[in-house]
Formats: C-alpha cells, structure tokens, sequence
C-alpha cells in the first residue's frame, strides 16, 4: 500500500533550494511525485515543476541564489532548467487555465499527479493515486497518446520500469494508435528500445508491443521466435553466471560492456541477413559500435554448425580473429538461439576468450611484418599479412615457438609457393 504522508514527508528533503523561491501555486509534477508515492527513491534528481506564470523567471531566480546551472529549453513555451550538482530541476509554464487542464494533457494517470510543496497538497483530478496502488499503467485519454505518439512505446516501457500492468482499455488503444508509432523521430524511438533492450524485465514488455503492432515498422522482420529468443538471453546471462568462477563472471561482463546485453538483443530483432540488418540499425540511427556489433554476431552465427563437430585449429583460429572484442555478445546471442547441445561448444569457446593466455583467442606474434621485411628482405605486400596468418597458425599448433623458427617457416612458405 502507498503511504502518501511519509513518502512526501522525504521528497520534502530532497528539495535542492529553499522552498520560499517557489511561487505559491507552483507545483511538482510527473514522475518524481508518482516515484515518490510508490517509494522510490532517486540518487539523481530529475524534477518538474508546472508553475501558472514567470516559469523562466523562477528558474533564472533559483539558479542565480545558489550559483546553479540555468538554461532556457524553449522560449516559446517558457521551459527552463537549473541544473545542481545531483539533479537538474525544469520549470514550466502551465499549459491551459488551470493546473488540472494542465495535468489532463499527459500521458498516464500514474504521471498526472501533482504536489504542491507550500500547502502540503496532492492534486490528483485523475485518480492516479488510485491506479499506483493498483499497479497499474492507464491513459488518461487516447487524444493525449495520439498528439505525441512517442507515449505509445513508452507505455511498454514504463510498464517494465514500475512493474505495472497495462489496464486493458489502454492496451486496446495502444493496438489501434500503433502505425503512428513510425512518425516518431528515430532518435526518440531507439531511446526507448534500448531500455526495454537493457533490462531483463523489459523481455516481456517487448514481446508484448511486438503483439501490439509496436515493433512492425522499425523491426519488420521480428517474429515470436526472434522475440522469444530476447527472453532466452535474460536465460542465458543466468547460465553464464552459474557456470562460471567470480573473476571469470567479472571478465566476461567487463569485455561484455554497459551495452552488450542490449546488442545481443538488439541481433536477435534485426534480420538475419547482415545487409538487410544494417539497413534497419542506420534507420534507427544506431551508433557504429552499435553496427558493428550485430554485424559480427550476424556474420559468425551460421558458422556454428560447421564449427561444432571437430572443428580444425585454422577454422577456430579465423573464428576467433573475425569476431574479436564481440565473442561475449556473440555468446549470449548463440546460447539463445542454437539447439542445446551446442552449448558446451559455446561454452568452450568462452573458455578460450577467458583465458588471457590462450593462443586461439588471443594469439601472441613471434615476430611483426617488419621482421619479415627486414630479415627475410620481402617488399611490403599482402603476402606478409599471409605470412603473419600462417606463422600465427603453426604457433598454436606448436610447429613453432619461436623468432627463429617463424623466420624459418616464413622461408619454407616463400619457396613452395
């Protein structure tokens, strides 16, 4: 259950100014108050305030008294933010006659409540309150989803954040308004995507806008098999954390990266054809890492099945020099996709690229291009990047261990071809 009076009670403490600069009838609005209410507490404040006139001129006022950060964010409409140490606090002009007008222009009930610091006041017009502690995420109207629709996707993912259920007639309508969702800036889009990409709760509220129609213009080729699969890598990270020792899990999500989750994902949406794939990423105007990432687990997928029984040193060589820094997001993307008993292969293959000192995943040069060049008197040519590869090879085979030898077997290549 809520508990109004003590939560508000701590939101009053984490006012970064003194509250006598507010006019009287502004107000704290949106996700602060509703975060507030369930609880919920934020490091880093990120706080909006409806104020009926002088929005820019209170923010401009705070801002100066404390020597915070003060920028105009829209003139037009009168938005202004002061930006503290721990937070960044707007201001903005209330829109309409009245605040309750104002609150009736947003996106969920959930987000359309209100507190006024001065009087010690919920306003609350339409009965948000009472859907919080339903867990419940509800429209306020489907005018509001239609005007902006962006709210449409984030419907899904603020459902994942608060672990709320969609109320049925706002689902309906999130069916109905779903094609508006290709008119939205891509940039817009992609944010959204990448939360629910991010957090394990955000699996189901994927597949669940993917049967809403959300996902059928930027994803068009996702299905309930790739959807299923974005649940089954929440499985697979579980798996690697059970099979593996704590300094193992380290370097695995270390080499992993803040995103790595998200692209592993991000692969199993995408089509499986790599050109067609990068078509879709730039549309959504992800970043080049971003590309590159599914790219190379795209490209190493289908060899699998090759690589599974009896693989050679050569072919695992190349495996390993053609995925690179991307093997973990590959990983992840092959636990959920392969048939079961690939996964001690897979599992095998992480083995390698875990061990610092493992010559197929990480192989240590004998001796540079240089060395060919100079002590085997060769002109710069694809043939000593040829020459390298080979030399690599026959090292992790143990044909060879050192300078001398690799200088050698250079030779004997040069003379049989």
């Amino acid at each position: 259950m809520l508990c109004p009076v003590s939560h508000l009670a701590d939101l009053r403490q984490q006012v970064p100014f003194d509250l006598a600069l507010l006019p009287s009838q502004a107000c704290l609005v949106g996700g602060a108050v509703r975060d507030a209410l369930l609880g919920r507490r934020r490091e880093y404040l990120d706080w909006d305030f409806v104020v009926p006139s002088g929005a820019i001129e209170t923010a401009s006022a705070i801002a100066s008294q404390y020597r915070a950060g003060f920028v105009v964010l829209d003139k037009a409409r009168q938005i202004a933010r002061v930006v503290f140490a721990h937070g960044t606090v707007d201001f903005a002009q209330q829109e309409g006659k009245s605040l309750e007008q104002d609150l009736a222009r947003r996106d969920f009930t959930v987000n359309a409540i209100a507190y006024n610091f001065q009087q010690n006041r919920l306003i609350d017009p339409m009965a948000g309150v009472g859907d919080l502690q339903r867990g419940e995420l509800k429209m306020v109207a489907a005018v509001n989803l239609a005007d902006d629709p962006l709210r449409l996707l984030r419907a899904y993912r603020q459902a994942a954040q608060l672990q709320f259920a969609l109320e049925p007639a706002t689902r309906i309508v999130l069916q109905q308004l779903a094609p508006r969702i290709k008119t939205v800036a891509a940039e817009r889009v992609q944010a959204e995507f990448n939360y629910l990409l991010g957090s394990p709760r955000g699996s189901q509220w994927l597949l669940a806008a993917w049967q809403d129609g959300m996902l059928s213009y930027w994803f068009p080729h996702a299905n309930l098999s790739s959807l299923n699969a974005v649940g089954c890598i929440d499985l697979a990270i579980a798996a690697i954390k059970n099979q593996l020792t704590l300094l193992e899990r380290q370097q695995f999500f270390q080499a992993l990266g803040k995103k790595g989750i998200a692209i592993a994902k991000l692969a199993s949406l995408v089509c499986a054809d790599v050109k067609t794939a990068e078509g879709e990423l730039q549309r959504l105007k992800y970043s080049r890492h971003e590309l590159r990432s599914v790219q190379a687990i795209l490209q190493a997928y289908p060899q699998l099945s090759c690589l599974e029984t009896s693989p050679t040193v050569r072919q695992l060589y190349f495996f390993f020099a053609e995925l690179g820094k991307y093997l973990p997001h590959f990983v992840l993307y092959a636990l959920a996709h392969c048939p079961h008993d690939y996964h001690s292969f897979i599992f095998e293959l992480l083995a390698h690229y875990l061990n610092p000192g493992d010559r197929l995943a990480h192989p240590q040069p004998l001796i540079t291009g240089k060395d060919l060049i100079d002590k085997l008197h060769i002109k710069p040519s694809p043939l000593i990047g040829q020459l390298l590869t080979e030399i690599h090879i026959a090292h992790i085979e143990g044909k060879i261990s050192d300078e001398q030898e690799a200088l050698m077997y250079a030779e004997n290549l040069i003379d049989t071809n």
